[in-house]
Order: C-alpha cells, then structure tokens, then sequence
C-alpha cells in the first residue's frame, strides 16, 4: 500500500499497479526526513549559491545511497530556477511543504499559498530519480494551466511535461503519458488505467507486463496507456482521496437487447400514481424511500395489469423503488443539470456536472424519463474501480489541500499519509462576523442578498456560497429584482469560472457560486481592496463536513490579506435532514444559539456517518477482493 515506509525508489513489479519497464533502485534513509521548517529553510539557504547550477541533480538522486544533502541541494536548485525561469521564489513555508510530500505526507496549505510550486517541486525530484509522475489535478483546465505555467522549470532540469485532457485520442494519450511529468486529472487516469486492465485480463504477470512495455516504446496502437502507478501528487486531497473514495468510475458496454430502457420509462410512469405517505415514505435523511404494505398492494395491482417484468414481484418491486427516487430524491438543478437535453450529474461535493457520469441500474434512464427527454439505451460494466482503491495502488502517494486536518485520520487509515499542517507565509487576518440561522430557505436567500448588498455598496467584493444550482439561481434572481449586477457561477457557467473567479475580488463585485472546491483559481484583491476590509464571504449552508465549509471561507483572507466571512443558515437546510423532524421543530421557538448547535450536532453526525460508511465500503472491497483472488477474478469485476 501506497504511504508506507517513506522510499523513493526500488520500486517492486506488481501486476495491480502495472509497473513496467526499468525503475530507479534508491531508498531515502529515514532520518534524512526529520527537519523541522526552520532547520529545513536554514540547511536549504546554506547550499543556494552559483554552484548548484552545475549539479547533475538526475544523476545524484538517481544514486543508490542518497543522503540528506542531496535532497538539500535539489531544493537549492529548484528554489534557485523557480525565480529565474518563473519569477517565483518559494517560501520557506512552500519548501517545507514540499519536503513533507516527499516523506508521503498529505499537507494542509491555506488557500493562496502557492500549491502549485510545490507539487511541481515534488514532482521533479520524483521525476530527476527516474519515476513516471501524476499530478492528479482537479480538471482540465487546471491540469492545462499548471503543466505549461510550469513547463519552464521542468525544462530547465531537462524533464519533459504535458497534460493530459479529455478529447485525446488512445495514441495520444499514450505518447503524453511517456513524459517525465503528467498533469492529469483524477477520472481521466483512472480511465487509462482500467482500460490497460481490461486490455491485460487475467495475464498480468511479469513476462507479459515487458513483453507490453517493449510493445509501447514501439509506437502507436502497441501496448499499454501507462507507464505504471509509480508517483501520484495529488492535488484537493480530501476531494479526491476521502470525497470521493466510493465513487467508482465504470467502463461500460452497450447492454445487448436489454429491455431495461422500456422498463424504466414504466416504472416511472407506475411509480407517479404511488401516494406520498400513503403508499410510500421518504427517509429522514432524505437518502432512501420505503414502500407501504398499502403501496405494494397497489403496485402489485399495477405492475400484473403491466404484465411482463413488473408482473414479478422482486423486479417489480426493485423498479419500483429506483423510480421514486428518481421522483423525489433526485432533484434537478441540486444532483443534475440538463445540458443541451441530455442529463449530466452534479457532483455535490465540488458543483460541477460531469456530462460522462450515468447513474447505474437503470436509474439515469428513470431520470431521463421523469424531465420528459429520449431515453438511451443501458450499459452494462464492464470494469469499475473506486478512487480509494485505485490511488492505494500507487508506489508512492502524497497529496495537499487548504483543508486536510478533518480527514487526517481517514487519509491515515486509508492511504497511510501522515498528515503535516504547514503555518503560513503570512499571518492570516480573516475573522467570521457572525452567524443567523432563519425559519426558512427562502427567508435565508433573502438575507443572503441583502447582506451581499449592503457590503458591497461599501465597495468591498462579496462571494455569496450556495450548495445547489437552484438556490444559485434564486439568489441571482433576488439580486436582479434589487438592480444589484453581479456575476454567476455554477455547474451551467464553468466554461467561465476561471474568469468569474478571478474578477471576484474587484471592488463593489458580487459573485455567486456553488461549493469552491477544488477551483483553483485565487481571489486577489483589486486596488484599494484591501483598505476596505478585503473579500467578504457569504456562506448559505452548512455541508457533512466542517471541512468543505472551510473550504468556502478559505477564498478570503489569502496569504496575509484582510477578508471576513458569515454564515447565513435556516432550519430547512439539508444537513439537518437526518434528524427527527421534531428537534427541528423544538428548536423553532429558540434564537440562535440553540439553533446553531442544532446544526453543529448535524453536521456532526453526518460525517461521522460518512466516515462510517467510507469504512465499511473499505471492509466490503477488501473482502471481495480476498473472494476473488481465492476464487479467480474476472477482468469485468473490480478491476
């Protein structure tokens, strides 16, 4: 498992992580890595000097016996050229940073501080010693911009770079994947891996694994995608490696003569004569509905006047309840978008669609059929891997992110990262000014505009957080009936989210946007900003964890500057969902203060449950993975 035993070398050949062709045959010494950040900045400043320039850094560190002083004088060197090729001197902060990564840390940097140098700074020594490099980054446009903003650097050391974006053809992607240093995102490199799986089968043994990386070097259209899972520096950590560690991503084949499709737009059209409360309920937390013996009777009485599937009743019965979630659960402009009359899923967690997402067992074609739209044919699996399991086949993981410390112990269990938080550049001015938790969502939008109102007409920039596309929406409305210009951001507006993003810090601007996770694109101050008091950030719910909330209020007050943020929340807020619905209605008479720890207590709970149900897919993977290879896996099944 990736996160061990802090090696940067001697990389073992095993068929999970499809590790072909020669890697390098060092260990770093454990001792090496214990400096602190003063000591660190102190040792690294002793080796800066006209001579490091003639250091042939490859050559050292892809030694057997590297010591401290080697990894020394390669921060020397990079610290050096980041300021002659891109005009940017690392931070102390940034270097240690850095150095934490390379002992397979996840570390927690404050938004604004300069991730960027410091993976291209991981990456390149990882990439001097002789390791294929992922540096997995939230999406393209990220991974385009970071890779050329870069390139520089990595040409100044002679490595050669390149993102990898969606679009590219197999051959393509399979050249760029032969550079030193990849910039790619998450859902792309797993596809590339899952398809050298599917490619491979059940023969990944060593001959064939160098029988495929001779059949690579020999062109297009010959061997694998990859050159292996050696090193992964991962970028919005807790996004990636805790967020998202159930997500799977699927490779699909069309469903030979499936009758799903004519199913699902039936099922759907039975389950809208079902009756709230009478036939069935919705859970609590809003997760699950539950047929009624009253709605199995009736739906028994529907599905035999159907005849077909729906007159057996476990299929009935299954289809039944993946239409009602389909009806009430799954809302549109909250868990989807409808982008040019097609269905793309809204991942909750970051705010963008991903227009190649399906829901699986006929679900996205129940959904198509409830907004009225053609119904595609399904898809049957045809290999699927979870991010968690996928990342713990790297050779050596590390990863960063403005919000680590609540996922330390789930990056710990799951990954073996030990977890670093590094101090800041400069001292952080950003104050919270308060918190108002309102009857209603409605009463809550309201107060949110107003409030991004008054402080914009002091000429302070304001950004409104929202959870969802509709209340995006409602809140752009609000702010349109008061004659208030502002801009708009959300999963049906990101082919410009890196302007709005950046123009979010102009005086008097107002700026609404769905969870900022993972934008990558800080906020900086226009002129005479900073006098007034820096950006103000409006957030409007509360998320599972603290940890995304944070995320929110992390966009003001970057490295050193002056900002502040408020919460405006109400008690019809979705995180408040899993509790008993009379709590909610005790708390109504009370001010604030009981409100808010009504809230905190939910927020609280959800996460534990999330943490809770991230341990048991962990428990369930494993066991089925310990099934197969005692039975003998199939390629189609995790692949």
């Amino acid at each position: 498992m990736a996160g061990g035993a802090p090696t940067l070398g001697a990389y073992p050949s095993r068929p999970a992580g499809i590790s072909v062709g020669p890697t390098p045959a060092f260990t770093l010494p454990r001792r090496a890595w214990r400096l602190s950040l003063e000591g660190l900045a102190a040792a690294v400043r002793a080796r800066a000097g006209e001579e490091i320039r003639a250091v042939d850094l490859a050559a050292r560190l892809r030694a057997r016996d590297v010591g401290r002083d080697d990894l020394l004088v390669a921060f020397a060197r990079l610290r050096y050229l980041g300021e002659e090729r891109l005009g940017l001197c690392a931070h102390d902060v940034q270097l240690f940073a850095a150095w934490s990564m390379l002992q397979g840390g996840a570390v927690e940097m404050e938004t604004g501080e300069g991730k960027t140098l410091v993976a291209a700074f991981v990456a390149a020594i990882h990439a001097l010693a002789g390791r294929a490099v992922h540096v997995v980054t939230a999406n393209d446009y990220l991974a385009a911009r970071d890779a050329a903003t870069m390139r520089p650097l990595f040409d100044a050391l002679g490595l050669s770079s390149t993102a990898v974006v969606g679009g590219l053809d197999e051959d393509v992607r399979r050249a760029a994947y032969g550079r030193s240093i990849v910039y790619v995102t998450p859902r792309q490199v797993m596809y590339d891996h899952l398809t050298d799986r599917l490619r491979l089968g059940r023969r990944a043994d060593s001959a064939l694994l160098t029988e495929l990386a001779a059949r690579r070097a020999e062109g297009p259209g010959r061997g694998l995608i990859l050159r292996g899972l050696q090193v992964a520096v991962v970028d919005e950590a807790d996004s990636v490696l805790v967020d998202q560690a159930a997500t799977p991503l699927i490779i699909s084949e069309p469903e030979p003569a499936s009758e799903l499709a004519a199913a699902a737009v039936t099922a759907v059209r039975l389950a809208q004569r079902l009756v709230a409360g009478v036939d069935f309920v919705v859970a609590a937390d809003a997760r699950a509905t539950r047929l009624t013996p009253t709605g199995r009777t009736r739906l028994r009485d529907l599905g035999l006047a159907v005849g077909g599937v729906f007159a057996n009743a476990p299929w009935r019965e299954q289809l039944a309840q993946q239409a009602l979630m389909a009806l009430h659960l799954l809302h549109r402009d909250r868990d989807y978008v409808l982008n040019d009359g097609a269905v793309a899923i809204v991942d909750l967690g970051t705010g963008r669609a991903a227009s190649d997402r399906t829901w699986e067992r006929g679900l996205h074609q129940m959904v198509q059929a409830k907004e009225g739209l053609s119904v595609t044919a399904p898809s049957r699996v045809a290999a699927r891997l979870t991010h968690e399991a996928f990342f713990r086949r790297y050779l050596h993981l590390s990863g960063m992110s403005g919000t680590l410390a609540e996922a330390r112990d789930e990056l710990a269990r799951g990954y073996g990262l030990r977890f670093a938080r590094v101090p800041t550049h400069r001292p952080i001015d950003r104050r919270s000014v308060g918190r108002r938790v309102c009857d209603t969502r409605a009463e809550k939008l309201a107060l949110a505009a107003r409030h991004a109102a008054l402080i914009r007409a002091t000429g302070r920039p304001v950004l409104v957080g929202v959870r969802s596309v509709l209340d995006s929406r409602e809140v752009s409305r609000l702010l349109d009936a008061a004659g208030e210009p502002h801009r708009l951001l959300n999963a049906l507006s990101e082919a410009d989210e890196a302007a709005i993003i950046a123009e979010a810090g102009i005086a008097g601007s107002i700026s609404v946007a769905t969870n900022m996770a993972g934008r990558g694109t800080d906020i900086r101050l226009g002129p005479g900003v900073a006098d007034r008091g820096g950006l103000h950030v409006v957030s409007t719910e509360r998320y599972e964890s603290r940890r995304i909330d944070r995320q929110l209020f992390g966009r003001c007050g970057r490295q050193g500057d002056p900002g502040s943020w408020e919460e405006i929340l109400s008690l019809e807020d979705d995180v408040l969902r899993s509790l008993p619905a009379w709590t909610i209605t005790l708390a109504r008479p009370f001010g604030d203060p009981l409100r808010s720890l009504l809230l905190r207590f939910a927020q609280f709970r959800a996460r534990r449950r999330g943490e809770w149900l991230r341990r048991e897919l962990q428990r369930a993977e494993g066991a089925a993975r310990r099934m197969l290879a005692f039975a003998g896996a199939e390629s189609r099944e995790e692949a």
